[in-house]
């Protein structure tokens, strides 16, 4: 099978296929953020939760929701801070995911990759991993801010 990366090319491709993978399963899982709530566990991502409080009409009363699932809108994504976060995270992911694929696809078909198109994908991933570090950082900051005004409020 000819290739049109040199040896540094495969791996950065094999690599960037292996971190782009990460970067889209820690995004979809609902574990950024841990913790207890009405005695039981709770976590949640930008865009899923799992046990989450709802109100049982019947019972008139809130109750835990013991199981994982997505937000029914984006528009339901607690604030807006959140939802930038999702939008920049889920970007970054993106243009991780397309230098990757385009890597691998190098891998297996020459004269894919030229010089300049290597260049320009490296460009390409370091935007995606800079929004992938600004949506981790955002999401941090939004969480010790409203931590602070708790502890001091």
């Amino acid at each position: 099978m000819a290739s049109s990366l040199t040896c540094a090319g495969v791996i950065w491709a094999l690599l960037s296929l292996l971190c782009a993978a990460a970067s889209c399963v820690g995004f979809f899982m609902p574990y950024w953020l841990l913790g207890m709530q009405m005695d039981k566990p709770v976590s949640f991502g930008t865009f899923r939760r799992c046990s989450y409080p709802v109100r049982d009409e019947e019972r008139q009363a809130t109750v835990m929701l013991e199981q994982c699932g997505r937000y029914a809108s984006f528009q339901g994504i607690p604030s807006l801070e959140w939802r930038i976060c999702t939008v920049v995270t889920g970007v970054g992911c993106g243009l991780l995911l397309l230098v990757a694929l385009t890597g691998l696809m190098g891998c297996c078909i020459s004269d894919l990759i030229s010089r300049t198109i290597g260049r320009v994908a490296g460009g390409i991933q370091f935007v995606g991993g800079e929004s992938e570090l600004f949506g981790s950082v955002f999401t941090l900051h939004q969480h010790l801010s409203s931590h602070w005004e708790r502890l001091t409020g």
